[in-house]
């Protein structure tokens, strides 16, 4: 007679995922951010009960993972959507129009930053660089780093993403 391991479930996966992060990180402190980044990619997001969860695990006061977590623009606390546009408003871009692709987006989808459209389709941030400044203005649309950049580039870009 052959076993068969048992189903995990969903919850059960991410949660092996992310000891095997603290594992290999030795439950060090310095194991903090990777575990975090680990949480966020098996999760989409980092909830409370994940960071209550991390903190226990490290030995860390709860306010420093959430101090982290809310300090790195690569944490989200919120499910985001299916697509991402993060927007540049640093100096440079700011300075060559990263506002007025800010308000075209903000319009034509009815978000503001930090938001995402009801569909659960777009999440709209912003960052204070994205450090390519040669580029301005910029953004990541989805996963890739885009410049030179104006409103109406923008909205084609994102024409796509919502479903009709």
């Amino acid at each position: 007679m052959t076993q068969h391991a048992p189903v995990l479930t969903a919850e059960e996966k991410r949660r092996r995922m992310v000891m095997a992060t603290m594992r290999r990180h030795g439950y060090t402190p310095d194991a903090l951010i990777e575990t975090l980044h680990t949480v966020q990619s098996a999760a989409g997001y980092l909830d409370e009960p994940s960071l209550r969860f991390v903190a226990s695990e490290l030995h860390l006061p709860l306010s420093l993972v959430y101090g982290v977590a809310t300090f790195y623009h690569a944490f989200t606390l919120k499910p985001e959507g299916r697509h991402r546009c993060i927007l540049c408003q640093g100096t440079a871009c700011y300075i060559k129009g990263s506002q007025a692709i800010l308000n075209a987006v903000t319009k034509t989808y009815h978000i503001a930053p930090g938001e995402t459209t009801e569909d659960g389709e777009i999440s709209l941030l912003t960052a204070r660089c994205l450090g390519a400044c040669s580029m301005a203005p910029t953004a990541i649309l989805d996963e890739e780093v885009v410049g030179y950049l104006t409103p109406e580039r923008v909205l084609t870009r994102m024409e796509g993403w919502k479903k009709p």
